[in-house]
């Protein structure tokens, strides 16, 4: 099917994907760190009271990700993309009129879970589980939601914050998401409940069966694959994270900096759509091992270099990560573990890269205020990545005969 028929033809539900992805932004540490010197400041925080808060809000989300993450093998994407979005909302209005610091643990762990949890969580699992030939140029659509909020968010809202109160901001988030509630109804109109899928609608994992979570959980390829999962959501999440930090340590304006963003995200969109191509022609085995490759670079860039430009060619790499990590995970946990029990699946591995999304700005947060810059860190997370790949490239290799032919 051509690029035009395929986006023709499956508008609707790519459509919903994207709505959803970009909704996800609201919860995402790109999004909510834009607000860092503001909240530190209002509520008298240091960086590491700032990122402990941070670590246990998300920690606490990810825990409970195990359970509702499940939760789209039963129910309809309409209908559990709806309630979730109205519960994204009410968290960014509880992010605009909290007064009080011992509430933000709370605040945090609502836009973590109901943002970066659950909605990005609802559109990967469905795009994954409806399209099975299609599946890596549909997730690489999907996810240009997070690539438009990435490009557009940050530098809207730090420039908004030169006129604007922070607080009317998050409001703003508010409306935007009541407002996408009865789109998404719209767009999914017409969508098969997971009960309903026939036998033969559901593609199968190694060893030509479903496996359950338990059954994952017990495979030795999962657990090599978590240093994978926790790297990216730990370490992309602590880089946005200390944006604000970053960019005094180095000695620019912090919108110098964020006018870098969009750059990195149009690298990304771009990294995205060739993997989603490469992932319907090469499947995830042959290209998953390698794609952290890239951070390494990255960070080093973050490192040593002390010039825009120099991060400028960081975040490029940054970007390669990034772009394929929006499509090759996704596509992974289908095609060596099935579909059929892929909601629960895909919750245990989200929960991971939450969790490693809460370790990064935490870690990165106590080590600074102990004296250990971020320049120093980020030559430790260029190592980290090397190992990571060593585990993929071990584990997948292990795995992948496995594969019924279609997917090998």
């Amino acid at each position: 099917m051509g690029l035009f028929n395929f986006l023709r033809d499956n508008a609707r539900w790519l459509s919903a994907g994207v709505l959803l992805t970009f909704l996800s932004s609201f919860g995402q540490t790109f999004f909510i760190s834009i607000f860092a010197g503001e909240i530190r400041e209002t509520f008298e925080l240091s960086h590491g009271e700032w990122g402990g808060i941070y670590t246990l809000g998300t920690s606490a989300s990810a825990v409970v990700m195990l359970w509702a993450g499940g939760l789209t093998d039963r129910f309809r994407s309409r209908t559990l993309g709806a309630v979730v979005l109205a519960m994204l909302a009410s968290a960014c209005l509880l992010m605009a009129l909290n007064t009080w610091a011992a509430l933000l643990p709370f605040v945090i762990f609502a836009l973590r879970f109901s943002g970066q949890g659950m909605v990005s969580h609802i559109a990967v699992v469905s795009m994954s589980r409806w399209f099975v030939a299609t599946r890596g140029r549909a997730l690489s659509v999907a996810g240009l939601g997070f690539a438009i909020g990435e490009a557009l968010l940050p530098i809207s809202f730090v420039s908004l914050m030169l006129i604007m109160d922070w607080r009317w901001l998050w409001v703003g988030a508010v409306m935007v998401s009541l407002v996408s509630i009865p789109i998404l109804l719209t767009l999914l109109k017409q969508e098969r409940t997971p009960q309903s899928h026939a036998e033969e609608d559901h593609a199968n994992g190694m060893l030509n069966k479903h496996w359950s979570r338990k059954d994952v959980m017990a495979h030795p390829m999962f657990w090599f694959m978590v240093p994978a999962l926790l790297g990216p959501s730990a370490f992309n999440t602590a880089f946005f994270f200390q944006q604000v930090h970053f960019a005094e340590i180095k000695g620019w304006a912090h919108i110098d900096l964020v006018a870098l963003f969009p750059v990195y995200t149009m690298a990304a969109v771009a990294v995205m759509v060739a993997s989603g191509w490469m992932l319907d022609r090469f499947g995830s085995a042959r290209l998953i091992p390698w794609y952290q490759l890239p951070m390494v670079l990255g960070f080093v860039a973050f490192a040593l270099g002390q010039s825009i430009t120099s991060t400028f060619v960081g975040m490029l790499f940054l970007a390669m990560t990034t772009g394929a990590n929006a499509t090759l995970p996704n596509a992974f946990w289908a095609e060596f573990y099935g579909t059929r029990h892929l909601g629960s699946i895909k919750a245990m591995a989200a929960a991971i890269m939450v969790l490693g999304s809460a370790i990064g700005p935490g870690i990165t947060g106590v080590l600074i205020d102990a004296g250990i810059g971020l320049e120093s860190q980020y030559l430790g997370v260029a190592a980290f990545f090397v190992l990571a790949t060593v585990c993929m490239a071990v584990g997948v290799g292990r795995s992948a005969p496995d594969l019924p032919p279609s997917a090998a």
